[in-house]
């Protein structure tokens, strides 16, 4: 598929408008001509709708060495060190890079303010309005993306697979909804900064936009997708009939926050990791029979809600819920993929001239277990390196074809979204792994005459439960977000996950 009129051709495709494409156009408009491509508009992202921070060792009382230790333990032994390493201590560069670029972090007397999360032994995490962190730093990166030349937005752009010659990525191929076309990009260099997968289960905080695209079309490309198994599910989502299933920020719980039962009992450590938490609260309502647990903030000075979490505030008050006055009823639900696709330090993927940064990609810096705040950390962090490796690239002839014929799943997506949470979801066994597996292979595949955005959606959504039912099913043990009933201990070596598509 060589070039034709209606083909772009740029130095470098960025494909998702959330922190790490930014912050990676922002590096390579030094360099070339960078497309940044947003599936929706350009502010419907994760990392708009992340509440509760970003972690650095940047205060008085804490250190590098501290927050890699943190990083480390949540991870449950998974993480990749170098990894690691990297991200925390190359944590308070980015923070003073993103201040010089006009991101505004909350404040007292003038000085930044560090709050403290699960699992972190430091008081860390700067916010920006209270709970609206991702959106001030999406707003800083886009605002300084936007005054260079050579970086061009196109939104309302969804890919829907990569372009290969050679074995290697040349490009993309895009679906303009408002016009039903597709579209040829092609490219030295791309970079998967896709986002998430959560809209893959029945309960999610994620936007609509996380169907998993990035791994899908990497995996139909020949990429490694590694330890895809490891979901992160927020313990405290709102659970009220008719609203989204909105996160309630840990930092509320950093705060103070109680959880309670329908008696108002409490009945676990509220500072324990997310998968721990998680896991009590589907045990503390399989127990009592109850459809959801508490998060108490009743306790909490006058005015404290409205001043220190504005927007989640705001937000259940529209739906007839006073944080300051009762309590909100949670559940957990799918928030965060540790796993994804399988890169080095500088985003490169195992495909040549394809990268990859932010939640779409596996690091290995967050091993089993994210810890919290250092999701929009990494974006930031690994953006920038990823843009450093995809400068180097050579030009390359602009011509490519898709890898697969396009074909896509005959179910519907909420059946789809019910088999992963109900086998695939906080707790797993191989009795319904193996059910999820045989029913997801099983799908009947169909060609489409006219293909819509939301078969592209069910399609790649088909392809990452898969590959979730696939690798927890071949991982017999426990460990971090992923926790098998019939294997509840944790293997005494710590192994990695790894799949690829036969050719």
């Amino acid at each position: 598929m060589p070039a034709t009129p209606e083909s772009i051709v740029c130095d470098y495709l960025v494909i998702g408008a959330g922190v790490a494409g930014l912050r990676a156009a922002i590096s390579l408009a030094a360099t070339g001509k960078v497309l940044v491509l947003a599936k929706d508009t350009l502010h419907e992202s994760a990392s708009e709708y992340a509440q509760g921070g970003i972690a650095a060792a940047l205060s008085d009382v804490d250190e590098v060495t501290l927050h890699e230790q943190d990083t480390l333990l949540a991870g449950d032994g998974l993480c990749d060190t170098d990894a690691v390493h990297t991200l925390v201590a190359e944590g308070p560069h980015v923070i003073e890079e993103l201040l010089e670029w006009g991101a505004e972090f909350d404040r007292e007397g003038g000085e930044l303010v560090f709050g403290r999360e699960g699992a972190h032994s430091r008081n860390r995490i700067l916010h920006a309005h209270g709970d609206s962190t991702g959106r001030e730093i999406s707003r800083a990166l886009y605002r300084k993306a936007a005054s260079l030349a050579n970086v061009r937005f196109l939104s309302f752009a969804a890919v829907t697979d990569l372009l290969m010659a050679d074995g290697e990525v040349r490009g993309a191929v895009v679906y303009d909804a408002r016009y039903k076309k597709h579209h040829s990009i092609f490219a030295r260099a791309t970079l998967l900064a896709t986002g998430g997968l959560g809209r893959v289960y029945k309960e999610t905080t994620n936007p609509d936009v996380a169907t998993g695209d990035g791994v899908a079309m990497s995996w139909r490309a020949g990429a490694v997708i590694r330890d895809i198994e490891f979901v992160q599910f927020h313990p405290t989502a709102l659970h009220l009939d008719k609203a989204p299933r909105f996160l309630l920020s840990e930092a509320l719980r950093g705060d103070g926050a109680f959880l309670r039962n329908a008696a108002g009992e409490r009945f676990t450590d509220e500072l324990a990791s997310r998968d721990v938490v998680s896991r009590a609260i589907v045990g503390e309502i399989a127990r009592t029979g109850s459809p959801h647990m508490f998060l108490d903030m009743t306790h909490f000075a006058p005015g404290a809600m409205e001043h220190h979490f504005p927007r989640i505030y705001q937000t259940c008050l529209r739906y007839g819920l006073d944080l300051a006055k009762e309590p909100a009823p949670v559940h957990p639900a799918a928030h965060y993929a540790m796993g994804g696709v399988h890169t080095d330090l500088n985003g490169l993927t195992t495909v040549p001239r394809l990268f990859a940064a932010g939640e779409v990609a596996c690091t290995g810096v967050h091993g089993a277990n994210r810890l919290a705040s250092n999701s929009l950390l990494e974006g930031v962090v690994f953006g920038a390196r990823a843009a450093v490796a995809m400068a180097s690239q050579t030009p390359c002839a602009a011509t490519g074809e898709i890898p697969q014929a396009e074909v896509f799943p005959g179910l519907s997506e909420s059946h789809l979204r019910s088999i992963t949470w109900e086998h695939c979801g906080i707790t797993r066994s191989a009795e319904g792994l193996q059910q999820a597996v045989s029913i997801l292979r099983s799908v009947p595949m169909e060609r489409r005459a006219e293909a819509t955005r939301l078969d592209y959606e069910l399609r790649s959504m088909r392809r990452v439960g898969l590959l979730i039912a696939q690798a927890a099913l071949e991982r017999r043990e426990s460990r971090g977000g992923h926790y098998r009933s019939d294997y509840p201990e944790k293997a005494a070596e710590a192994v990695h996950s790894r799949l690829v598509r036969a050719t």
